[in-house]
């Protein structure tokens, strides 16, 4: 029970590493790897060149990537597509304050289907498992807020001027998007009932990583603070800059419920099993 929608990772200078491009590969979920030219050898010869896209820029940024996806999808006329960072290690489901593993891409279908339900959700996607709580209640998702990493994207998705919406800055464009889409009144939806873990920024070489050295990491604040002030402060966290965004003033944005969905009874496990296997 693989996704629908196609799953895109664009990755550079991480062929030896490839996280997501293994966690996929183990699911069983198709995927294509969207490289730069000049990497185009190192990624060919440990992963299957049917698998591999091949940008026709290079040293542009991952923004530029992005939305070259984004073209690409929409010129395929596909209604949504997936994007994930290439240094996501593991995929878990949330329940019954449990973490486990998945071993398929059933979550993704599930996560495909319920965000079909509404009209208005250009965004959606999975928290980080480091930010959930066992010990502690939390929704099954958050609507109204970031989106890092993995993204289900709705490809015609337009602002409130008409305009197609795309990736813009050259840091934390995700974040920056995922605000644009909620001032005009959308919403996003962020899944706990499904997780991802992913590598901390800066833990491997390559990707976004020589951007964040240095200074880097208080710029990346200064940008998003700068482009949003209404809702964006530069702060210390963890002994490093960071940018604090308050979402609560999005909270009147509601869900709109698609008038032609009937929504089955009962609970779908979408063929999952709880199995325990030795270490």
């Amino acid at each position: 029970m693989n996704p629908r929608y196609l799953v895109f990772i664009p990755t550079k200078g991480r062929w030896k590493s490839r996280e997501t491009i293994r966690l996929m590969g183990e699911l069983g979920v198709p995927y294509k790897a969207v490289v730069e030219p000049q990497e185009y050898g190192n990624y060919a010869a440990v992963v299957n060149p049917d698998n591999i896209i091949v940008v026709p820029h290079r040293d542009e940024g991952l923004v530029t990537t992005r939305n070259w996806i984004w073209d690409y999808a929409r010129d395929l006329g596909v209604e949504r597509f997936w994007t994930f960072d290439d240094n996501i290690r593991r995929i878990y489901r949330w329940n019954n304050n449990q973490i486990i593993p998945v071993d398929s891409g059933n979550v993704l279908c599930a996560i495909e289907d319920f965000v079909e339900r509404y009209e208005n959700v250009p965004i959606a996607g999975m928290n980080y498992e480091m930010f959930v709580h066992r010990r502690r209640t939390q929704p099954v998702f958050q609507l109204n807020s970031r989106v890092y990493s993995n993204m289900l994207i709705e490809t015609n998705a337009k602002d409130l001027g008409g305009k197609p919406y795309r990736n813009e800055g050259f840091y934390n464009d995700d974040t920056d998007l995922c605000l644009r889409v909620l001032k005009d009144g959308f919403c996003t939806i962020l899944f706990n009932a499904f997780l991802i873990d992913k590598q901390a920024t800066m833990r491997i070489s390559g990707g976004n990583t020589p951007n964040y050295m240095g200074d880097g990491r208080y710029k990346m604040a200064l940008e998003l603070q700068r482009k949003h002030p209404d809702v964006t402060k530069i702060v210390r966290k963890f002994g490093r800059w960071q940018h604090h965004v308050d979402y609560r003033g999005f909270k009147a944005n509601k869900l709109i419920r698609k008038t032609d969905i009937e929504i089955p009874k009962g609970i779908n496990e979408y063929g999952m099993k709880l199995v325990k296997v030795d270490k």
